[in-house]
């Protein structure tokens, strides 16, 4: 299977919030960082194309990690904040709140 420990997907960002948003990302908290790497989150990107973002990162297992992520009290204050920037769902708890792209072409 190409890339089985890689996981993307793509949002768009309300025009009215992209300053904000990228600025967060610049500068994100250090407990958030921790949190994610604790979740076994790693190799993680965010690229911009106007105010579509695209992100990618490698986990061995996505599904822990975002159970991990899901529970973290610093990653849900500052899903609350990026939650309303966003266009669509934020929420874990949901059935598909993030569709994963699939990876077509991978270089070793």
């Amino acid at each position: 299977m190409i890339g089985s420990n890689k996981f993307a997907w793509t949002w768009t960002i309300q025009e009215e919030c992209l300053d904000e948003y990228v600025r967060m990302h610049g500068e994100p908290w250090q407990e958030v960082m921790e949190e994610h790497s604790k979740a076994g989150i790693r190799n993680y990107s965010i690229f911009q194309n106007g105010l579509q973002f695209f992100y990618c990162f490698e986990c061995d297992d996505v599904e822990a990690a975002f159970a991990y992520i899901a529970e973290s009290e610093a990653c849900g204050r500052w899903n609350a904040i990026t939650s309303k920037m966003v266009q669509g769902s934020f929420d874990f708890q949901e059935a598909e709140p993030i569709k994963p792209l699939k990876e077509i072409f991978f270089l070793k």
